[in-house]
């Protein structure tokens, strides 16, 4: 039994990417992560079928990049914020 597979990958870069510019909130994320695998419950396609360790591993794989991308998110916002703020001093 194989907890990480190729899809793991993609399910941590599509939840870094919309934690990085798209989705902001814990709630969605959660919503959207756990109905995701529970729909691939009854999908008809070879992608679909894994066992429940898996699914559970997706699960954890889509929470750390989430929260990977919310922590590139904040840290490209303090670094504009503070690049603006540097600007705006006045100069010697």
């Amino acid at each position: 039994m194989v907890l990480l597979n190729l899809y793991s990958l993609y399910h941590f870069i599509l939840w870094s990417t919309a934690g990085r510019f798209v989705l902001t909130s814990w709630k969605i994320f959660i919503i959207l992560s756990i109905g995701w695998e529970l729909l691939e419950l009854i999908l008809p396609f070879e992608f679909a079928v894994e066992g429940w360790e898996n699914k559970c591993m997706d699960i954890v794989i889509n929470t750390l990049g989430f929260s990977i991308g919310c922590r590139m998110r904040y840290h490209a916002n303090v670094g504009q914020i503070s690049k603006t703020i540097s600007q705006n001093q006045p100069g010697p």
